[in-house]
């Protein structure tokens, strides 16, 4: 894409880069990004790549603007408080750069639109700030085959990765479950240093320079952990798991009927039922057993050997678990066999489910005296 008048003038700074040139700027010129996200991480990535000349970029943001947005979200002002913030984003970009194209998407992003509009960019930007969309976002781009920049932050400390690139790992070789629901609170809930997210999201926007130009040595396979209290980083090296993408890749035809917050344990509860470690002793004979913990998780005990299918792989082998038999299902804690059975209840029409109360842990407590 050749560069006209108005863009040799604008982006005479990277022309005069021996590495960037006419041709870089072409490069970026003719580069598609999608950021999820208009918040914290999102307003520098968006205000960054916008000034760099990114050709074309989208945001996608269901969320207004608030008045305690501004201390940190410093692509908006007073005036956009109460206005969409992808909309105010791309008013702002169009301010700053009206030689690109930015398109808003002011709703939520969802399994029921996020193949086909990952499908019309080059790159994701992940902006986000819980789980459940960040898992959703992963597994898009994994389907989708598009390179995800990474990017979170809590309180003072930042990380930065780029993931799904050049057959590197993905989010979910790194993070293969969610947390439990409330043990990582958000910024809303912990707060975050103004400063850090305008940090972290201009790292994410230097990864996605750094690709589109083919400079440098981009955060593939690495974690960056970046702490501002001391301006210190460390770089955690990333393995990618063959197995755990290619089942993410074949997610594809079930990937709209996906629930991404009930996987990552957010909503009510449904009904569950329950047994105990004692009752389940008495009458093991009568279970099928499905363990939802990683395989590497210990301990394992003979008694309670039964199929493994760890949650994340739950969607594709729930063919291995039997409607005419009934089931108990048992992790760690009892806390993500419960969200198996309720994915399994849920999408599936399962009725003959019962989870281990307080899992592994409370059947060591009760019947080998484990404290």
């Amino acid at each position: 894409m050749n560069l006209s008048k108005e863009d040799l003038a604008r982006y005479s700074r990277h022309l005069l880069l021996s590495e960037i040139g006419q041709e870089g700027q072409e490069k970026l010129k003719s580069a598609s990004v999608l950021v999820i996200g208009a918040g914290g991480l999102g307003c520098p990535v968006l205000q960054y790549l916008a000034a760099a000349g990114v050709g074309r970029i989208g945001v996608i943001d269901l969320d207004d603007l608030e008045e305690s947005n501004l201390q940190r979200q410093i692509l908006y002002t007073v005036a956009d408080i109460g206005t969409n913030k992808a909309l105010a984003a791309q008013k702002r970009l169009a301010a700053l750069n009206p030689l690109i194209e930015v398109l808003a998407y002011p709703y939520a992003l969802d399994t029921s639109n996020a193949l086909e509009l990952f499908a019309l960019y080059d790159f994701i930007v992940d902006g986000t700030d819980n789980f459940a969309t960040r898992y959703l976002v992963n597994d898009a781009c994994v389907i989708t085959n598009k390179p995800l920049i990474y990017g979170s932050i809590f309180k003072f400390e930042g990380q930065v990765a780029v993931f799904n690139y050049q057959n590197g790992p993905s989010y979910r070789c790194l993070f293969p479950n969610p947390p439990a629901p409330g043990e990582v609170p958000n910024c809303s809930e912990v707060g975050v240093l103004g400063v850090l997210p305008g940090v972290v999201g201009t790292m994410q926007a230097n990864e996605v320079l750094k690709i589109i130009l083919g400079l440098g040595t981009v955060l593939s396979g690495k974690l960056l952990v970046y702490n501002a209290l001391n301006t210190e980083s460390l770089i955690l090296n990333i393995k990618a798991n063959p197995t755990v993408i290619k089942e993410t890749k074949a997610m594809e035809p079930n990937f709209k009927q996906l629930n991404y917050e009930a996987f990552c344990g957010l909503e009510n509860p449904s009904e569950v039922a329950e047994i105990s470690p004692k009752v389940l002793m008495e009458h093991l004979e009568k279970y099928v057993l499905i363990d939802v913990r990683e395989t590497w998780e210990q301990p394992r005990y003979e008694a309670l050997k039964g199929i493994d299918i760890p949650l994340p792989r739950l969607m594709l082998w729930n063919d291995k678990i039997p409607k005419d038999k009934p089931v108990v299902v048992l992790c760690a804690k009892g806390i993500r066999s419960k969200v198996a059975i309720e994915q399994l209840q849920r999408q599936f029409g399962y009725t003959n489910l019962t989870n281990l109360t307080g899992g592994i842990k409370n059947w060591e407590a009760q019947l080998l005296n484990i404290k």
